[in-house]
């Protein structure tokens, strides 16, 4: 038996549409956040190269320089020093102390932490959106409360269909 192929132009189209659509999220993502976790790797890397420690040699004596009059000591400019960058932001202290208190058994010490890090906003947890898939709950903001219809008919008639189907409804057939 022949295996059909269901792939006529419009699908064809669709499939090329799609492909162009993720390789321009991919680029946006990266012109967006590429020099910055381009820079977290860099720090990654020499983090983790071994420290070189001098070799120290026997001095001899040798007697102080002479002092220099009155030149201002500049202080060391923040913009030399590169911090080690994540992509979270810290942990406040009193949260990061749940994870001391207790086991999680009992739900508390990690269970208890993770609980209560997953309540925070992923804006407060994330300095940027590290996937695609963040940008769906990216700066969602609170939740709107919704509310129910409390009205029994209401769901009788939204529920049973208007074209005569039920046309006779069965008191056996209502949850009431």
């Amino acid at each position: 038996m022949a295996r059909q192929l269901n792939l006529d132009t419009v699908w064809q189209n669709f499939w090329k549409e799609e492909y162009l659509r993720e390789k321009m999220l991919r680029c946006e993502w990266y012109r967006k956040y590429g020099l910055l976790v381009r820079a977290k790797q860099k720090a990654k890397v020499a983090a983790r190269l071994p420290l070189k420690l001098p070799t120290l040699t026997p001095k001899a004596r040798v007697s102080p320089p002479p002092v220099p009059k009155a030149v201002p000591a500049k202080p060391p400019s923040p913009v030399s020093e590169a911090p080690f960058q994540t992509e979270m932001y810290p942990v406040l202290p009193a949260t990061r102390a749940l994870l001391y208190e207790g086991i999680s058994h009992d739900s508390q010490g990690r269970y208890h932490y993770l609980n209560t890090r997953k309540l925070d906003v992923p804006e407060k947890r994330y300095l940027f959106p590290v996937t695609t898939n963040f940008t769906y709950g990216w700066q969602l903001g609170t939740p709107a409360k919704q509310e129910l219809a409390s009205c029994k008919m209401c769901h009788i008639e939204s529920f049973f269909r208007k074209n005569g189907a039920f046309s006779m409804l069965d008191p056996r057939d209502l949850a009431l």
